[in-house]
């Protein structure tokens, strides 16, 4: 079920937010507004995922956390750069 649970957050990250925004009040504990969320929706939407997940489960920012933190940001900036290079393929 993890496994399943990790393909989901990494194939369809928007609508995941977007479930835990409507039935949980985990990005509620993480962030205090809704402005980091919303542009975590629209540039880092993994990076935001992880993050809340980290801060509601109590995980302290250091050591292996941080390089799970990284290897977020890394597929976000992936996701970024092959949309990228695939448009200017095609033009």
């Amino acid at each position: 079920m993890p496994c399943l649970l990790v393909l989901l957050v990494v194939g369809f990250p928007r609508l995941v937010l977007v479930l835990m925004w409507l039935f949980s009040n985990t990005l509620d504990r993480a962030y205090h507004n809704l402005v980091i969320p919303l542009l975590g929706f629209i540039f880092l939407p993994i990076t935001t995922i992880v993050y809340a997940w980290m801060v509601s489960q109590g995980m302290p920012l250091v050591g292996i956390n941080i390089v799970i933190l990284i290897v977020a940001v890394l597929a976000d900036a992936g996701s970024h750069g092959s949309s990228v290079r695939s448009y200017s393929r095609r033009a």
